[in-house]
Order: C-alpha cells, then sequence, then structure tokens
C-alpha cells in the first residue's frame, strides 16, 4: 500500500478497524495516541511507550516552536530523530494552543498574533506558517490551521468556521511535502447545520485524512456524541477520522461506535502526575488513605508492569512522598489501558460484537465508582 493509504479491514455498523500507512509503519485503527507536547510524553521515555505497544503520539507545534524552535528540530534530523522515536507521529498545528490565549490574541482573515506564554513576546500564526513549522518538524501527520471558538456563540462559531474552511484550502496550497499527510478539520461548534456544512467542504478537500476539532472543550458528552453523529455521514468512508483531544474511556468507546478512528488525550498522564489511575471500572485516587495498607494492584485483571510489580500501597507512598516514580508508573498503567481497551475494541469490531462490547462497558463504567474497586 502506498503511503497514506487507508484500508478499512473489518466494519461492524458504524464501528469500522482500519490500517493507516504512513512512511515510519502502519497505524491499526481505532487507535488512541499519547500526547508529547514538547517531544516527550511526559514522564516516559520512547522505549516504556514502544513496550507499551504504543503506536501514535502526538507533539505540539506551537510549543516547539517556541521552545526550542522548529528550525533546531529540523538541524537535529526531524521531530523523529531529536526525540529518538521511531514510530508515526503527528502534530497539531498550535491553532488550539493560540486560540487559547484569549484577549492576548488578536484575529483576522490572514492569521492570528499572539503573545508567547513563556516570555511575553509577540508573535503571529498563518496557515502558511503553521505548515512551514510543521514541515520543519517532520511528522508523518500534520494538521490544518484552525479556529477552536467558544461553542455557545452561534454568530462567532460561524465565522470561526467560514475562516477554518479558508485556512484549510491555504494549508493544502501552501503544503511542500509529499511524506506528509495534511489532515482537514471540521468545526461548526456544537450547531448541527454548521457541523454538517463544514463537513461537507472538508470531504470535498480530499485530503488523506480528516479531523474533528472544538470538541471535549465544554459541551456536555451528549453534545459531542450528537455532533459526531451528525458529521459522521458526510465524512469520506475511505479515510481515517481523528477526533482532536478525546481520550476518556468513555469517550474513546463511544467514539469507536459512531466510526472514529484516531484518538488523543493528555488525559492518562496528566491524571497520573495527579495521583488519578484508569480503571475500565472508573478512577482511583492513589492519595486516598483507604489505600495505605492496600496489597493489590491498581487492576486486579490489569497485566502492565506497574500492576505486575507494585501494589496500591506502594504507589500511595510514593505519592504521598512526591516521589518522581508515582509518575512514570501511574502514566505506565494509564496508558495501557486506554491502548488495551482500543486492542479490545478493533477485536470487538473484527467479531461483530461491538455493540455487546460496548454496552457491557459503558454499564460498568457508569456503574462502579472508587474506593470500591
Amino acid at each position: 500500500m502506498k503511503p497514506f493509504s487507508y484500508e478499512i479491514t473489518a466494519r461492524d455498523g458504524t464501528a469500522r478497524c482500519g490500517a493507516f500507512y504512513t512512511p515510519h509503519g502502519i497505524l491499526n485503527t481505532p487507535v488512541f495516541a499519547p500526547v508529547g507536547t514538547r517531544a516527550t510524553v511526559k514522564a516516559l521515555t520512547p522505549a516504556q511507550l514502544k513496550d507499551l505497544d504504543a503506536t501514535l503520539v502526538l507533539a505540539n507545534a506551537y510549543h516547539l516552536y517556541l521552545r526550542p524552535g522548529d528550525e533546531l528540530v529540523a538541524a537535529f534530523g526531524g521531530i523523529h530523530k531529536f526525540m529518538a522515536w521511531e514510530g508515526p507521529m503527528l502534530t497539531d498545528s498550535g491553532g488550539f494552543q493560540v486560540f487559547s490565549h484569549g484577549d492576548q490574541r488578536k484575529v483576522d482573515e490572514d492569521g492570528v498574533t499572539f503573545r508567547s506564554h513563556i516570555d511575553g513576546s509577540e508573535h503571529r500564526f498563518t496557515p502558511e506558517r503553521s505548515i512551514a513549522i510543521q514541515e520543519n518538524l517532520g511528522a508523518d501527520i500534520i494538521m490544518a490551521f484552525d479556529e477552536c471558538s467558544v461553542p455557545d456563540d452561534r454568530r462567532y462559531v460561524e465565522k470561526a468556521m467560514q475562516r477554518t474552511h479558508n485556512w484549510a484550502q491555504r494549508c493544502l496550497d501552501a503544503k511542500t511535502r509529499e511524506d506528509q499527510a495534511l489532515f482537514a478539520i471540521v468545526q461548526g461548534g456544537i450547531y448541527p447545520d454548521l457541523r454538517k456544512e463544514s463537513a461537507d467542504f472538508i470531504a470535498s478537500l480530499d485530503t488523506p485524512g480528516v479531523a474533528i476539532g472544538g470538541l471535549s472543550v465544554g459541551e456536555s458528552k451528549e453534545e459531542m456524541a450528537a455532533m459526531i453523529e451528525t458529521v459522521e455521514p458526510g465524512l469520506p468512508v475511505d479515510k481515517p477520522r481523528y477526533l482532536m483531544g478525546v481520550g476518556s474511556p468513555e469517550d474513546i468507546v463511544n467514539g469507536v461506535i459512531r466510526g472514529i478512528d484516531i484518538f488523543d488525550c493528555v488525559l492518562p498522564t496528566r491524571m497520573a502526575r495527579n495521583h488519578a489511575a484508569l480503571t475500565r471500572l472508573g478512577q482511583l485516587n492513589l492519595r486516598n488513605a483507604v489505600f495505605r495498607e492496600d496489597k493489590r494492584p491498581i487492576d486486579t485483571e490489569c497485566s502492565c508492569y506497574t500492576c505486575r510489580t507494585f501494589s496500591r500501597g506502594y504507589l500511595r507512598h510514593l505519592t504521598t512522598t512526591k516521589e518522581m516514580l508515582s509518575a512514570t508508573l501511574i502514566s505506565i498503567h494509564n496508558l495501557h489501558t486506554l491502548i488495551e481497551l482500543v486492542r479490545d475494541l478493533r477485536s470487538a469490531i473484527q467479531e461483530n460484537r461491538i455493540d455487546s462490547f460496548s454496552k457491557d462497558f459503558l454499564d460498568s463504567y457508569q456503574k462502579h465508582r472508587p474506593p470500591e474497586l
């Protein structure tokens, strides 16, 4: 298969399994991507990610542009060599981070002027500049520069959507590297008519993949599910679909049954740094005193290194004494939980039992709450 072709290997209703071919390997979908914002997945080495069977890692164009600089990364041979990750990589456009600056940024039809969160210096991103930065970084998948707008202001959401469409075309025109796949992004907030319009336009660009942006930014889970269902019929069947910034266990399951292929989120590693462990029945706060003498692993059914080796009592000790190892061990477990979940979702699709699997999972996840796990 040629690079960036997508082959659907199994279907079960709207859910599907596929293989996306990149210069650094095949992505078997559905897939969850750990987030390596500054060219590192926090608290983990690339070898540990490989041991977890992670296949796709995301890095952040905005942060790497500011430090150490995209040109420096290019001088090291690109993001893969810079961070010693041999598998597929994805960089976002910097759009979400730029538009998170609120009053500290100025938007016009050409681009965005903003101030660095590091030192207050002024910078400007345009679609062309974003593509140039991402080409310097050299990830396999790059994202079109878009505007992620506040979901409850329809007037502005529509304006931002039109700007996103214009910028997507400019990104396509600016792109020069053939070894990178550019994904365009569907916007439109929580408004079904705008989402449908955006899906139709983005699909018409015929990019190697399509992303859904502007979700998990304050809307309800019901609204997010409704927007995925709204856009899914308008998305190309033969292209991977990426739901940006979404990665809780229940959101992954709800996304897969609605036809989503790629997920990413800082959630599992951020939770780990805040002493929280993911399980298929809920979350555990490992700082809780109830775990002080608990000799069980985080999850008795989990096969990750952390659960094979350490007790809840030991992990609580690490968290209460603020040992760095706690972030590493809980991150290993949390990422394993999500990577294993998408692997099980792939199996359920291949065996035509996605409905029963998703129902059982969601029922169990909602019913149980710690510390009774």
